[in-house]
């Protein structure tokens, strides 16, 4: 099936962290670190990803902010973000097809890693 509607990327986003939440390596920062509420948060990183992939301006916020203080609390290891390049595309592959799901494992490398040192960055800054 194409990955070509808000409802592909939220089902998408939903099968994603029904892995993540038990998850060994990463499960944690979804379950324990931050009590996330999730009838809030899988809409808002659906529109994330509809903005991304769709090009929908539907999301507003601010990722990287989100994720300096999550790293606060508990620090996010290079581990942690290979886990999660693991399952994003797994998830991927496992219901979608086609150029927007090759993308979105593209955009979620791309994103990872520029996340990633983005963290590491702003641990060494003051």
């Amino acid at each position: 099936m194409q990955l070509s509607t808000p409802g592909d990327i939220r089902q998408l986003v939903e099968a994603f962290y029904a892995k993540a939440k038990p998850d060994p390596v990463i499960g944690h920062f979804f379950t324990k670190v931050v009590a996330l509420d999730w009838d809030h948060h899988i809409p808002l990183i659906s529109d994330f990803w509809s903005s991304m992939l769709l090009g929908l301006r539907s999301y507003q916020g601010n990722p990287m902010d989100k994720h300096f203080q999550l790293d606060s609390l508990s620090r996010m290891e290079h581990a942690h973000f290979e886990r999660w390049l693991a399952l994003w595309p797994e998830t991927v592959d496992e219901l979608f097809v086609g150029d927007k799901a090759e993308e979105a494992k593209r955009r979620a490398a791309s994103i990872a890693a520029v996340m990633e040192h983005q963290v590491e960055r702003a641990r060494k800054t003051p």
